[in-house]
């Protein structure tokens, strides 16, 4: 079987940093074969090895048509790619004093990175036949004509110190570089896996919410009947009648949001919706927020250089009403809300006078339930995030110097812009 890596990509990686590997090798080789006769004095017989050197670049080059046309690299493949630098090494020492040449120590990177990105069978299968080769090499090479005993010892050393620099060197490069890769790649595995907790989260709240939902329908029925009648007694007093007429109001709203679940449920956006001008979406959202809480106070700035026009979206407008009403809650003064946007981008603060937020809160908000009130849950802010991120955007928090807590919402507008 044909091992792929666990990333379609992560093969093609590895044998993009081969290929560049490769390239600094064959500059080395034909830098070396050129440089023997002049600078060092040795004969080497030139026209194989030159072929050796011509035909391995004439590899990589057809190894950067493949990466060209895509697709995924296997593990077979970058098995065989080390075969044929381990090959090319084995011939060019073998016309070169075999392996008393200093090069001999070149076959370690190539057991190196085969450790490094290949599965067990196929970096030992490296390991033998790299031992095969250097093996190969004691008994059957071409003599370099040295006659100078004194001078060759010194320049195998100085070989030995070149090729131990340059072994090193690539080692740590490509060592380093795959380290690089490894913790990115922990790094979206861990991303993924606590969006896709979160996802859960989400999901199983919506279920909850979908069974309290058709639960509530009853008891506020009935308690729509009650007001009614309390509303209808001759006697009742005009105070009472004002609470009576807001309960009844809070009870409208609540059943409304009920019924309105049903039929939002799963859209993204809301199916037939009017386009709206962004400023007058948050008109008229923060006029909602202002029904459900008429005793709330808010200071409200709203401005833009451009006017966008959007459709509204269920998540987004539930999860700033839960940003608007957690400050509310915190404060018993009047909360601010500010707007700024452009024709691309939403940024919006919700401020107040509050406790402000503990430091559970500021580092667990988003992916946990948690909450400043003794009587909070945690969930409103928690789907808010989840809201914002689903759309490309991003929820952070702060205290305010003073006393207080800040809650900024950063959106892009493409998801939310009106077709046509």
């Amino acid at each position: 079987m044909n091992a792929v890596p666990d990333r379609p990509d992560e093969g093609a990686d590895h044998l993009r940093r081969l290929l560049l590997m490769r390239w600094f090798a064959v500059a080395g080789q034909l830098a070396l074969v050129a440089a023997a006769g002049p600078l060092l004095e040795v004969a080497l017989p030139l026209a194989p090895m030159l072929a050796i050197i011509a035909l391995l670049a004439g590899f990589n080059l057809a190894t950067r048509k493949r990466l060209a046309r895509g697709g995924a690299v296997a593990d077979r493949e970058l098995f065989a790619q080390l075969g044929v630098d381990i090959t090319a090494l084995t011939l060019l020492l073998f016309f070169s004093g075999g392996a008393a040449n200093p090069l001999v120590s070149l076959y370690l990177p190539s057991i190196a990175i085969a450790a490094v990105v290949l599965p067990g069978r196929f970096a030992w299968g490296v390991v033998a036949l790299s031992v095969a080769a250097y093996s190969l090499l004691v008994f059957w090479s071409v003599p370099l004509p040295m006659a100078d005993a004194e001078r060759a010892t010194r320049l195998h050393l100085a070989g030995m110190w070149l090729i131990f620099v340059a072994s090193a060197a690539l080692i740590a490069w490509f060592v380093a570089r795959m380290a690089a890769a490894i913790r990115s790649r922990d790094r979206e595995l861990a991303a993924a896996r606590e969006e896709a907790l979160r996802n859960e989260r989400v999901i199983a709240l919506g279920s909850l919410a979908a069974g309290a939902a058709h639960e509530l329908g009853t008891p506020l029925a009935t308690m729509a009947i009650l007001v009614g009648e309390l509303g209808r007694n001759a006697e009742a007093k005009a105070e009472l009648q004002e609470d009576l007429a807001l309960l009844r109001s809070q009870i409208e709203h609540c059943k409304g949001i009920i019924t309105g679940l049903a039929a939002r449920a799963g859209q993204l956006r809301a199916e037939g919706g009017a386009a709206l001008g962004l400023d007058r979406w948050l008109e008229q959202l923060i006029e909602r927020w202002r029904r459900l809480r008429p005793h709330a106070e808010a200071k409200v700035s709203l401005r833009g250089t451009a006017t966008p026009r959007v459709v509204g979206e269920a998540t987004l407008e539930q999860a700033l009403l839960n940003l608007f009403n957690n400050a509310a809650d915190a404060d018993g003064g009047a909360i601010e809300i500010e707007a700024e946007w452009d024709s691309d981008r939403l940024r919006l603060e919700v401020r107040d006078r509050g406790a402000g937020f503990d430091e559970n809160v500021l580092l667990a908000a988003g992916r946990a339930f948690v909450t400043t009130r003794a009587e909070g849950t945690g969930i409103g802010l928690f789907l808010a995030h989840a809201a914002v991120e689903r759309l490309g955007g991003r929820i952070s928090l702060a205290n305010r110097e003073g006393g207080g807590a800040v809650t900024r919402v950063e959106l892009p507008l493409d998801k939310l812009k009106a077709e046509g």
